[in-house]
């Protein structure tokens, strides 16, 4: 996972981490866009696979997704899948000044629109899509990309609550889970809900890839932890103070946690945030083991359920420690082998009483 740099740093850092035995490069979009750095790194690394984990959509037309995704699909010879996400209301209204309404069901609209951009794009039909967000029917010859060999885009979205995640069971290729999440989370909410929106176009929750970033906190003593250690309870004490995601705490027994994280957030008082997260909830966000042993317990926590395991810290860890490089591709190779032995179908694991809150 990696974020914004110049073009010539992400033609390096995809370079090392190839060298390194990464398998991809998972390009969030915060201050800067992704897609140019994606390029640069799919020229240096022609071995990797690119994702975007998420680029906004909303901001965007689906026409102006799928003629990127269309573009670096073809140069990249099928090494990119696009990843989307709705973000949250201030941000969409108040800096890119674009339309919120209900993020799933436009999300869903959207997903729906790509795919008949991608399918008119194929030359498969005229393009015609009548949706309650969006409405394509205009497409002449020469404003069409170019056909090529890699037309199997596939697409992926973010999720957390049940709508969000219906909506990739039904339509998409991939959901992108929540850097903060528990295993709890994933067995009883993601899955079945997964499951729920793929019973609506007869599919099983086996054909959704499910793509997980990590807080992974690899270090032979307590002292090269700590510093991701910190890290990590300085992200989630953020993520944990939206509302929103407040079932995740809840869940686990830390009823109240976000609110306490959401005053601390108002008062500005980061370091109170950060230490609200406890060694205990910790161990439900997070991975801590010695380098050697990183790979068996990323392995043990997400075999039979996650498709890619994205790690969220080695970038900064890399930039930080150079020397480190290769101890984190030491874990990539070995999950990799792991995958290509075993193989990463999900499991659903309904949950054991009806949770009268999550409708």
């Amino acid at each position: 996972m990696t974020g914004a740099n110049t073009w010539k740093k992400s033609a390096e850092l995809a370079s090392q981490l190839e060298r390194a035995g990464f398998s991809g490069m998972l390009f969030t979009e915060a201050g800067q866009v992704p897609w140019m750095m994606i390029a640069a790194a799919a020229t240096a690394a022609p071995s990797l696979n690119f994702t975007t984990g998420i680029a906004v959509a909303f901001p965007r037309s689906p026409m102006m997704s799928a003629q990127i995704a269309w573009e670096l699909a073809q140069n990249t010879e099928g090494r990119f899948r696009l990843g989307l996400g709705s973000q949250v209301k201030g941000h969409i209204e108040r800096r890119y000044s674009a339309h919120w309404d209900k993020p799933a069901p436009q999300m869903r609209d959207y997903v729906n629109a790509f795919k008949a951009c991608i399918r008119a794009f194929r030359q498969e039909e005229k393009l015609h899509h009548e949706g309650p967000y969006y409405n394509l029917s205009l497409l002449p010859g020469q404003w069409a990309p170019g056909r090529h060999d890699y037309e199997d885009i596939k697409i992926d979205i973010s999720a957390v609550g049940p709508y969000m995640c219906k909506v990739a069971g039904e339509l998409c290729d991939g959901l992108h889970v929540h850097p903060m999440h528990s295993m709890t989370y994933i067995n009883t909410r993601l899955l079945p809900d997964l499951q729920s929106g793929a019973d609506r176009s007869g599919r099983s929750a086996s054909d959704i890839d499910l793509i997980i970033p990590v807080f992974a906190i690899p270090g032979d003593s307590p002292e090269e932890r700590q510093s991701m250690i910190n890290r990590t309870r300085m992200q989630i004490s953020f993520y944990g103070s939206t509302p929103n995601y407040s079932f995740q705490f809840d869940d686990l027994g830390y009823e109240g946690t976000t609110q306490k994280l959401g005053a601390l957030m108002k008062q500005g008082d980061l370091p109170a945030m950060a230490n609200l997260i406890s060694d205990e909830m910790l161990e439900h966000f997070a991975l801590v083991a010695r380098w050697d042993d990183m790979a068996d317990t990323l392995i043990d926590r997400y075999q039979g359920i996650a498709s890619r395991v994205v790690t969220y810290l080695a970038s900064e860890d890399i930039h930080r420690h150079p020397e480190n490089l290769n101890k984190w591709g030491e874990i990539a190779k070995a999950v990799r082998q792991h995958q290509a032995l075993f193989g990463a179908s999900v499991t659903v694991v309904q949950p054991d009483t009806q949770d009268t809150n999550h409708q």
